[in-house]
């Protein structure tokens, strides 16, 4: 039988420990220094500028409220809790992440598993830590029940609307439980690690953090499936024993960039075992070494070098027509950038070549982490989320949830994240970034709410085209709008995206309470005249919301809706009203 083990493939050293359930022990106070001495490092090692005096001491100062809310509290290994949420910010310390975020990690637990309060955070550390730790604080399970999960995932949408660097934590924090993930029972291990694979990891990747994303998806495999886990590490292992039969093409590549006079390094870069599993359909056998690696060359130079060095490339090794990608003149969602080509080994074999310079390097591993750590503390703001074209799907996301309900919204996140997007473009050039299988509507909608609303028609590639007609990357699409038009229900057949659909939803919804409310108001203008009341009098003095209230009615328009649809007697209300 394969059990399952918590390590990741070719993993250096980490702590093991447990799933938190805390339980309490007695214990005396450790000492501070030790224990935080690896964080320190960590930051100053990866640090955009050397840390101050006064940066360290806060760490040292947040550690220690840390474990003394913690202590007592364990992990199921016996642990002390407070390894769990050092390791955390250990994590983004080494991302390069800033002393305001690890103190936040350091303190993440505190307000949802000790007395410490949330006052208390934005007294003792200020405001900015703490709407990070309320952020990615979970909700109370006793209290939202079986909603607990939804809309602790909308809060943390929410929050990162407010400032990024919430979900930066929250991913940090679900990669370390899944480190750990050997101390928990079978079924909490693969609730946890399916979650992580629905939700968790396609953010890492729409953030762009590949950095993260290869280790929490290899960890929810080894999780969720022990056996192929197993076999293709096994697999990927003996094909990466043989990488030497690649060294004869690596050798003419590296001829053909020093002839073009292109510094850099090409190397092999290993691929993570899911995608492996993925992209091989699960079948291992005759596994090579170009079918477990990519080639990487990564150039010092710029974005035109970029292209002369797939220029040698291709000269070097013969290409595969029609197998050229460029991200670099067409990036993808979560600011990736590269040049992606398949070619001809001296041995007959196809390698997949990936092509960026340094700095796309940089970003290809960290995403957005790497624009907050080269930008100010405002790079992870809303404000600065909304004015980056390749974060549009952020900004719509944040555009639709709040109208979802709990279970809606997160079958339709799960849905969304789970997709492949493709590059549409508006007649200006713009980039709409849309899910593969996306339609006319899904693009009017991911222009704006009004457009989509209004919509009568698209035009794709300077043809009519009818809106439920799909649209592909490269396609460039116009909405054609009309002031009366407004959506039917017979969108929905061939809305794909989460965003259309509950835009359409409530607005129909809307329309019909508009229609019951009129209806309903109809009704009681010609009971009331039998009465000699005059309704539009009575709302002009204010009686006939008075009374909406008083039968628990916000606005009069909800209780004539009420009346037309029967939850409310006509008799009584016009009794009411004849009073």
């Amino acid at each position: 039988m394969t059990t399952f083990n918590p390590a990741e493939p070719g993993a250096r050293p980490r702590l093991h420990l447990p799933w938190p359930r805390r339980r309490t022990v007695p214990g005396p106070a450790p000492s501070v220094q030790p224990a935080v001495e690896p964080l320190l490092s960590a930051y100053r090692a990866a640090a955009v500028s050397p840390p101050g005096r006064a940066e360290m001491a806060e760490l040292r100062r947040a550690y220690a409220v840390a474990e003394r809310m913690h202590r007592g509290q364990t992990r199921k290994s016996g642990a002390p809790y407070i390894t769990h949420p050092l390791a955390v910010a250990t994590i983004l310390a080494a991302l390069g992440m800033d002393a305001t975020t690890l103190v936040a990690a350091l303190l993440h637990d505190t307000v949802e598993d000790t007395p410490y309060t949330l006052g208390q955070v934005r007294a003792e550390f200020g405001d900015e830590v703490a709407v990070l730790v309320d952020g990615v604080t979970k909700l109370d399970g006793e209290r939202w029940g079986d909603r607990a999960e939804a809309e602790t995932f909308r809060k943390i949408v929410l929050a990162a609307a407010a400032d990024l660097r919430v979900l930066v934590i929250k991913l940090a924090d679900r990669l370390h439980n899944l480190r750990t993930l050997g101390f928990k029972e079978p079924k909490g291990r693969e609730r946890i690690a399916r979650a992580s694979l629905e939700l968790l990891v396609p953010f890492a990747e729409r953030l762009g953090i590949y950095a993260l994303k290869r280790e929490m998806d290899d960890l929810s495999f080894a999780a969720l499936d022990p056996g192929a886990y197993t076999r293709t590490r096994a697999a990927a292992e003996a094909a990466l024993a043989r990488a030497g039969d690649l060294g004869p093409a690596l050798g003419l590549l590296r001829s053909g960039l020093a002839a073009e006079r292109l510094p850099g390094e090409v190397s092999l870069r290993p691929r993570h075992l899911y995608q492996l599993f993925q992209d091989r359909g699960g079948d291992l056998t005759d596994l090579r070494p170009n079918d477990a690696a990519r080639v990487m060359v990564v150039i010092d130079g710029t974005e035109q070098d970029c292209y002369v060095a797939l220029g040698a490339v291709h000269a070097a090794l013969h290409p595969i027509p029609g197998r050229v990608k460029d991200f670099i003149a067409l990036p993808k969602f979560n600011l990736y950038q590269s040049l992606h080509t398949v070619v001809i080994g001296p041995r007959g074999d196809l390698l997949d070549v990936i092509i960026r310079n340094r700095e796309m390097h940089r970003v290809a591993e960290y995403g957005i982490i790497a624009h907050i750590r080269d930008a100010s503390d405002q790079a992870a703001t809303a404000d600065a989320v909304a004015g980056r074209r390749d974060l549009g799907w952020l900004r719509r996301l944040l555009t639709w949830q709040s109208g979802a309900a709990s279970a809606e919204f997160l079958d339709s996140l799960r849905s969304d994240l789970s997709t492949g997007h493709v590059p549409v473009f508006t007649p200006a050039g713009d980039i709409v970034a849309l899910p593969a299988g996306a339609t006319a509507i899904d693009f009017a909608y991911a222009l704006g709410a009004d457009t989509g609303d209004h919509c009568i028609g698209a035009v794709v590639n300077g043809r009519l085209a009818a809106l439920s007609a799909g649209v592909r990357g490269g396609d460039v699409v116009e909405i054609l709008t009309a002031p009366d038009g407004g959506p039917s229900g017979d969108w929905l057949l061939f809305a794909t995206t989460a965003q259309t659909r509950v835009h359409i939803q409530q607005r129909l919804s809307r329309e019909r309470a508009d229609e019951a409310s009129d209806a309903g108001r109809r009704t009681l203008v010609r009971a009331l005249a039998d009465h000699r009341v005059d309704l539009l009098a009575a709302e002009g003095r204010g009686e006939s919301l008075s009374i909406a209230r008083e039968l628990g009615f916000a606005e009069t328009d909800l209780m004539y809706a009420a009346l037309d649809g029967g939850s409310l007697d006509l008799a009584t209300l016009v009794t009411r009203f004849a009073a």
